[in-house]
């Protein structure tokens, strides 16, 4: 039997909310009871209404006896006189009413508890370790300044993730040698070399929250220490003696600097399409990643099939990584960022969020992107238009979703080995990518 009743919704001050309370089927068989799925049904948030009758066990699926079922609305002010009769003819015995149950299920995999890089930190610790002490090594030079401007950049709080799923992706094949270390540090001074020859072509100031080395030796001298640590990444790699690894890492450089090239293009384009961005990504960030992923079973010369896996996992890492990057640069915050928010705006990239609004934009909408981005006709207010017209149009939120897209296919590679800690470290890696926006 349903009951309707009226009550003081402490969020919602003196407005009452109405509810009806139904739970059909009383003696329901409880198959579900241990299912690990929220179920809820809510038409407004009603504050204290929004309340499982068990609280012990408030993120189990429940049998429709248990669960709260309800339609809420809010009671205009105009009518409160009228509570006394409405309460008589809501008494305890009123008609019978049927009400649908609304079962919400999320059919993406929740992240779980606790993932982030951290665990695949301890896997990897002493391999690190020499990794970091490899690195310190490599970027030494008797000429003065290329060590200072190379540890400005090596010190400044990146979290070495490249070089830490090549360590953990030589573990996950079962590789017990020691050319993974150079490896590791190889791609690193890929990495960093990168970073220095971006900031010189995007004019950044900052780079990881400090200044960018161009900002305090020039870019000549930020164009040429990365030279030098490219350099010594192929020294590296001709090192561990292994041609396939070789040809791998080598063939990302010369992918990346044709990204570079194509995003040059491409800037200040408005007329930019979302497969002409994805091409320039995947090409200037994802490549590294799954160059980084796809050494450690080279080296060992595993199966083709394993050697693809992990090369697709760092592919699609690589995309949804920088894809949160894109949506951080207009939602995030400067002090995680380790740059300043709006960024691409001022500096006229077409980036994801952009496309969205743009295509979705009403004429006006897209002149301002015009004025901004492609004129740089850039003042005080104009971050903040930007960022209202991507909120209107969902363009972050799309963003973030096409991230989490990328992120499903990079664990989906993965499951081609068989469950073990660094699948698992690697697997909460994608789950700390994909978050970071939260």
């Amino acid at each position: 039997m349903a009951k309707a009743v009226v009550f003081q919704n402490p969020a919602c001050g003196e407005e009452p909310v109405f509810a009806d309370h139904d739970a059909p089927g009383q003696n329901a068989k409880r198959a579900l009871d241990d299912a690990h799925m929220a179920v809820e049904h809510h038409i407004r948030d009603a504050g204290a209404v929004e309340q499982r009758t068990d609280k012990r066990q408030q993120n189990h699926i429940v049998a429709a006896n248990q669960l709260l079922h309800r339609h809420t609305f809010r009671v205009p002010a105009s009518i409160l006189p009228l509570l006394p009769a409405l309460r008589a003819a809501y008494g305890p015995r009123p008609a019978k009413m049927e009400r649908p149950l609304g079962v919400v299920v999320p059919l993406e995999e929740p992240r779980r508890e606790g993932a982030g890089i951290q665990a695949l930190s301890d896997l990897v610790a002493a391999d690190l370790e020499r990794v970091n002490a490899l690195i310190l090594s490599r970027a030494g030079s008797e000429v003065q300044m290329i060590p200072e401007v190379a540890n400005h950049l090596i010190s400044s709080g990146g979290k070495r993730l490249r070089p830490l799923l090549t360590l953990a992706a030589a573990k996950l094949v079962g590789y017990g040698g020691e050319g993974h270390v150079r490896l590791a540090a190889a791609v690193e001074f890929m990495h960093t070399a990168t970073l220095l020859h971006d900031d010189v072509v995007d004019e950044s100031e900052m780079r990881r929250g400090k200044l960018a080395p161009r900002m305090m030796w020039g870019n000549q001298a930020s164009v040429l220490v990365g030279d030098f640590l490219l350099g010594q990444a192929f020294k590296m790699m001709v090192e561990v003696g292994s041609l396939p690894c070789l040809d791998i890492l080598s063939t990302a450089a010369t992918v990346i600097a044709e990204g570079e090239v194509m995003q040059l293009a491409a800037a200040k384009n408005i007329a930019t399409t979302e497969d002409e961005y994805l091409a320039v990504i995947r090409a200037k960030t994802a490549a590294l990643f799954a160059a980084a992923c796809e050494v450690g079973p080279a080296l060992v010369q595993r199966p083709k099939a394993e050697q693809a896996a992990c090369r697709s996992y760092g592919a699609n890492l690589g995309i949804a990584f920088q894809l949160v990057d894109d949506a951080l640069d207009y939602g995030g915050r400067e002090a995680k960022l380790g740059k300043k928010v709006g960024d691409d705006l001022r500096e006229g990239k077409i980036t994801l969020p952009v496309i969205f609004a743009v295509r979705r934009g009403t004429p006006g909408e897209r002149e301002f992107w015009k004025r901004t981005l492609e004129a740089g006709e850039i003042d005080d207010s104009s971050l903040e238009i930007a960022i209202d017209l991507l909120v209107r149009h969902g363009a972050i939120d799309e963003t973030l979703a096409r991230a989490r897209h990328y992120g499903a296919i990079a664990r989906d590679a993965l499951a081609l080995f068989p469950d073990s800690s660094p699948k698992t470290a690697m697997l909460d890696v994608v789950d700390f990518v994909t978050s970071r926006a939260h």
